[in-house]
């Protein structure tokens, strides 16, 4: 195993057999992916006033005690409403060896709902990021942005990459990793990661996107294909290669690249700049190693992409630069693929909601 890069299943594994992750009930087989470990919410959650970050010197524990405003009993199912924030104790907790880091990302089922969540912890400056050497309990904020749902203890909606050192590729790396193993099809746009841009011009038909519904129904977070699209989401369609996107909506669309993650590496969908647009690309998604390639069976799988607009309606482009990926050395290659003998719900993925949803 390499010195630095993105710890792969196996020394997942390891580390949750000598304690640097523990958890009650213990960690399961499925919540370990390739490159990242899935996390569970726990019995109890905390409505709170506002979300907020520990700070140094801070634990959370003592945050919620002065911003809660109710808890409630999650373990025969509860509503989180839209527009409030919770935050609920996850399963997980950590003891990490110094030199050990780590970041979580929504998964995307999570991310397709825009159900904003993210990891906070004891003394934590920032969302989503476990200092080195970090000892204590993990906590998800919730904020349901367009759908109520309903959750339970042990569901998964965040998960967790851990890391050694800095496995980042620069420009130049990205460039030599993609003339050896053709990342996207055409010629890259690299600046700090892979840049990714939006499809709007569909090779059939006009649809090109979803809009979420003002005013829907609740969605039951364990429920699988059950739900209509057409009870939640309006279709977007364009004849002309553009949309409008409107203040405050949020919508569903894809990336016009498809996209390769090899076996020894793994990548993060980040922002692009916030000068191109009133608009924001959420950042809902590990690609974990083998996503849409080759040796995964894979031919190459678009990114979905959730967007909101901010405060003016934004003419939106076929081919615009929404994103982009930023590629990761792995610290071993990960005994199974995204894909390969596991139940990956978006291999080879196109325009595609959440596995919530019937399929269109």
């Amino acid at each position: 195993m390499s010195d630095f890069g993105v710890l792969p299943a196996q020394t997942l594994r390891e580390m949750v057999a000598h304690g640097v992750i523990h958890a009650d009930p213990a960690v399961t087989k499925e919540q370990i992916q390739p490159a990242s470990l899935d996390l569970r919410l726990g019995a109890r959650a905390w409505r709170v006033r506002a979300s907020f970050l520990a700070g140094k010197g801070r634990r959370v524990a003592d945050r919620l005690a002065e911003l809660e405003m109710h808890q409630m009993d999650l373990r025969n199912g509860a509503v989180l409403e839209k527009g409030c924030v919770y935050v609920v104790p996850l399963m997980e907790s950590l003891s990490l060896p110094a030199g050990i880091q780590a970041v979580a990302n929504a998964k995307s089922s999570t991310g397709r709902l825009d159900l904003l969540t993210r990891i906070i912890t004891d003394e934590g400056v920032e969302f989503d990021r476990v200092a080195e050497g970090y000892s204590g309990p993990l906590y998800a904020e919730i904020c349901p942005r367009s759908f109520s749902v309903l959750v339970r203890p042990g569901m998964r909606l965040n998960q967790i990459r851990f890391r050694k050192g800095h496995a980042v590729l620069s420009d130049a790396e990205l460039h030599d990793l993609h003339r050896a193993e053709t990342l996207v099809p055409d010629m890259p746009v690299i600046s700090e990661g892979l840049g990714f841009s939006v499809d709007l011009r569909p090779k059939t038909g006009t649809l090109v996107g979803y809009r979420a519904k003002p005013h829907t129904g609740v969605i039951d977070m364990d429920k699988i294909a059950a739900y209509e699209p057409s009870e939640f989401w309006e279709e977007l369609h364009s004849k002309d290669g553009q949309i409008i996107l409107d203040p405050g909506a949020f919508y569903i669309l894809v990336s016009r690249e498809a996209v390769h993650i090899p076996p020894d590496y793994a990548a993060e969908m980040a922002p692009y700049l916030a000068m191109v647009g009133e608009f924001r690309v959420h950042y809902a998604g590990f690609f974990d190693p083998g996503f849409g390639h080759a040796a995964a069976g894979g031919t190459g799988a678009r990114g979905v992409l959730e967007v909101r607009c901010h405060e003016a309606p934004f003419v939106l482009e076929h081919g615009q630069i929404v994103g982009r990926l930023v590629y990761e050395r792995m610290a071993a290659r990960p005994e199974r693929l995204y894909g390969a003998d596991i139940a990956s719900n978006y291999q080879g993925q196109g325009l595609k909601l959440a596995k919530h949803f019937k399929a269109v």
